[in-house]
């Protein structure tokens, strides 16, 4: 919601910015992020030794790490597991999505969250560490960072529900199962064409990450379709920083014909978006087993991960327990493409392309952000009294510079809003060091936080080692830790949905364009 404060001035652009159309990579939200993208994707915090990754206590007053730190993470480290006692850190590749791994208030969450502050625990009670307790932090990269990152030395673990596959065990060693006898399925939606067998995936566009174990599976299908004299599945591969949820969601949206997921995703993410189609008697790959890829020059590390998954694996009490927290209850998931959601999109974007254009805002963003505060309903009224899709306050609206007076039309509303986000690039980080995009983010979290706050701690961040010109992994993890999630959960969210809403966009033009060579093939 918009700050209440009126403001004196605004600068108007000198040019209009083009429209962009088509998907916008989630590079920065689901590799470092949030994102992924994600309902409840937030930034890394790395504990401070002694704390848990599920501590309840009075958290550390400052709790962002310093430079030496993060630079002692993220540097290659070589030695085996005495020496990461030693040192009392070992390091953690993570992803971030909306099951596995997020941030709720500084606290880390999901199922390999969980997992991790439960392994710290052990490694604690098992070793004479003294009043100097070992770390284990987390560090969230994209998926096609995992395996190399370990092999440089960047991470001594890998813990991402990474499938255990032959060609991985090439070049790195793998735990004990997590999981085991994982199935493969086959997913399709409402613009999916009717499958019945493996053999109806011939010819069909199939999108996958070419990381994933699924790629695998596809191209072993495909051979195999050769040797029959079959089309070839048509394997598509997804930007790396795309969660196999993010593609489940684009599949339910009809926006992706067909994709592959493990089966208990496939189930988990079909209970929050109705119209994906689970083929359970359709697998690419079965008996998969799911594990923790270890560093493969630390060797004394493999046995102490496998003594503490072997008593806490999904089957065990603790797994099982975090099974049915974040895989088996879907309620704490919502879904973006609702079809209400849909037909608003449609009935506001010529209000979001009118003033995105004026005020050199991408049209999109600014729907994205428009989802955010109100779902696109003009008729939210905030408990503070904030009106409409933008959620502005009517004396903010009213006051300089915005000066429109009425916002009860979602015209006037989404007009407010951007000239509200325009004023606030133009007054607040109009610095040539910050490119065109962070511009936009601090913007987005200033209309969330304030702008005097957000311009505050970019000082901060240049203290503590972080860029103040980048809002991923630099701005929104000082803003995490000073304002708290909400800021940093906004910016987050409104990618997501920019994301889907590039797509949808995308697919209108196509549909008019369709509808245009018909028109004319037909005079």
């Amino acid at each position: 919601m918009l700050p209440n404060k009126p403001i004196p001035g605004i600068k108007m652009p000198n040019m209009t910015r083009k429209r962009k159309f088509g998907l916008f990579v989630l590079a920065a939200i689901l590799g470092a992020l949030a994102c992924s993208g994600g309902d409840d994707a937030a930034p890394a915090v790395v504990h401070s030794p002694g704390t848990t990754a599920a501590a309840t206590t009075t958290p550390d007053p400052d709790p962002t790490p310093p430079p030496e730190l993060v630079a002692e993470m993220l540097a290659p480290f070589h030695g085996d597991f005495d020496a990461m006692v030693k040192r009392r850190l070992v390091r953690v590749l993570v992803v971030y999505n909306r099951t596995n791994f997020f941030l709720d208030g500084g606290t880390e969450r999901g199922l390999t969250a969980d997992s991790l502050a439960q392994f710290q625990k052990y490694l604690n009670s098992k070793l004479e560490v003294g009043r100097r307790p070992l770390t284990v932090a987390a560090i969230p990269v994209a998926r096609d960072q995992l395996l190399p990152y370990l092999v440089q030395g960047r991470g001594d673990i890998a813990a991402a529900l990474l499938t255990i596959t032959s060609e991985r065990e090439q070049e790195v060693p793998f735990s004990t199962p997590v999981a085991q006898n994982i199935r493969e399925l086959v997913v399709t939606g409402p613009s999916s064409p009717e499958i019945d067998s493996l053999d109806d995936l011939a010819g069909l566009k199939v999108v996958v990450r070419e990381s994933s174990s699924y790629w695998e599976s596809l191209a072993k299908l495909n051979a195999s379709f050769h040797e029959r004299g079959l089309t070839p599945i048509d394997v598509v591969p997804a930007n790396e920083h795309l969660e196999t949820e993010d593609l489940l969601e684009m599949v339910n949206a009809g926006l992706i014909e067909c994709t592959v997921a493990d089966d208990y995703l496939a189930r988990f993410w079909s209970q929050v978006f109705p119209k994906l189609v689970v083929h359970e008697d359709l697998a690419v790959a079965s008996g998969r087993d799911i594990g923790w890829a270890i560093r493969p020059d630390a060797t004394g590390l493999k046995p102490v991960v496998d003594r503490f998954i072997n008593a806490n694996r999904i089957g065990k009490l603790v797994g099982n327990m975090l099974f049915k927290r974040y895989l088996k209850d879907a309620t704490y998931v919502e879904n973006a493409l609702a079809s209400d959601d849909r037909r608003r999109f449609e009935a506001t974007i010529e209000y979001f392309e009118k003033y995105g254009d004026l005020y050199g805002i991408d049209p999109l963003l600014l729907a994205a952000q428009g989802y955010q505060e109100s779902r696109l309903n003009q008729a939210v009224r905030s408990r503070v009294g904030a009106v409409g899709i933008m959620q502005l306050m009517p004396k903010t609206a009213a006051g300089k510079p915005i000066g429109i007076a009425d916002i009860s039309t979602a015209d006037n509303n989404i007009h407010a809003g951007a000239k509200y986000l325009r004023y606030v690039e133009d007054h607040y980080f109009d610095d040539p060091s910050i490119d065109s995009l962070d511009r936009a983010l601090f913007a987005m979290a200033s209309y969330n936080a304030g702008p005097t706050r957000i311009q505050k701690l970019r000082a901060t961040a240049a203290a503590k080692g972080f860029d103040p010109d980048k809002w991923f992994r630099n701005m929104e993890v000082v803003v995490a830790d000073a304002v708290g999630r909400e800021p940093v959960q906004y910016v987050s969210n409104i990618f997501k949905y920019y994301t889907v809403y590039s797509l949808l966009a995308e697919q209108r033009e196509m549909r008019e364009r369709a509808a245009a060579a018909a028109e004319k093939g037909s005079d």
